[in-house]
């Protein structure tokens, strides 16, 4: 496979500058664009105030960014909350390809705390995954996904979480409210639409705490909804996630299932983090203070798990 060239400001502003018609961000040698903070590949710009520009590295990402634009257009009547519109698509390099997006104005669920309103926001949008045809987003190339053992996560976040005693960070005890018996009834239910990436970076959230749409719809799959419940636990913290997905419909279960998920996971992640490796043992690391807020906010006690007891139906 042919190595795709590493961009810069001048490739990326020679892509874009026949594409603004109206002159938006440009200095004199064409538009204004950066990258963004935090890729160092430099695969998505900020291409003046109003668009974001993403390239696709290599082939598998190409079919991965088609088939996110093709599933935007799906999803966007049922959710309630914006997606970005994709104002240009082509070839940056060979067969590369690269959309030109809106930005959608706001900051993200790193920079704003997420209100009430905000969660009723989130419910929406869990609901509206759940309405969205299984079958069309199968069309489009969306992979299924089975659930998660929450056994086997628990039995790795309990190793991991010895480590974490023994650097002072964790203490292991806690996980014991999490028994082999609660984890075997906390099953996965009905597969949906999931978004399968709902960190605080992902979810746009304006200063007065309105979730006003959600970004990064490339590693959505058909599969378990705890997963997204899971997600917002560590982007927005336990109370709210579980609170949204509550006014969404789910019952006890299901949130209670994203709630472990997630805690299990934070652990894990913190504790690969502090031998100096990444999630699923990635290169570079997430920094400590990250995985440090994101098991904090997972671990934010919930009413529901202090008066729910797991015998029959919900």
């Amino acid at each position: 496979m042919t190595q795709a060239p590493t961009p810069t400001a001048d490739t990326v502003r020679r892509l874009v500058r026949s594409l603004l018609k109206n002159g938006e961000g440009r200095r004199g040698d064409g538009p204004d664009v950066r990258p963004v903070a935090g890729d160092d590949t430099h695969r998505t710009w900020w291409v003046g105030t109003r668009h974001v520009l993403r390239l696709a590295p290599d082939r598998h990402a190409v079919g991965r960014q088609l088939r996110e634009l093709r599933l935007r257009d799906l999803v966007r009547p049922h959710i309630g909350v914006a997606v970005p519109v994709s104002v240009a698509q082509g070839e940056w390099s060979g067969r590369l390809t690269y959309t030109l997006d809106t930005r959608l104005p706001g900051g993200t669920a790193e920079d704003h705390d997420v209100s009430a309103v905000g969660e009723a926001d989130l419910a929406a949008l869990l609901a509206g995954l759940r309405e969205v045809p299984l079958r069309q987003a199968e069309t489009l190339g969306v992979p299924r996904l089975a659930p998660r053992s929450l056994e086997a996560l628990r039995a790795a976040a309990g190793r991991a979480a010895r480590r974490l005693a023994e650097a002072d960070e964790f203490d292991p005890g806690r996980l014991a409210q999490l028994t082999p018996a609660s984890a075997a009834q906390l099953t996965a239910p009905a597969v949906v639409l999931v978004h399968h990436g709902l960190t605080g970076e992902h979810l746009v959230v304006s200063a007065d705490g309105r979730v006003r749409g959600v970004l990064a719809w490339t590693d959505a799959v058909v599969g378990d909804p705890a997963e997204d419940i899971a997600g917002l636990a560590t982007a927005v913290g336990s109370p709210a996630a579980v609170r949204a997905a509550t006014l969404a419909g789910y019952g006890a279960r299901p949130c209670l299932r994203g709630l472990w998920l997630a805690r299990c996971d934070t652990v894990i992640a913190l504790a690969e983090g502090l031998q100096g490796r990444g999630p699923a043992g990635a290169p570079v690391p997430v920094p400590l203070a990250v995985l440090r807020d994101r098991l904090r906010r997972t671990w934010e006690a919930i009413l529901l798990e202090r008066v729910t007891e797991l015998r029959g139906e919900d």
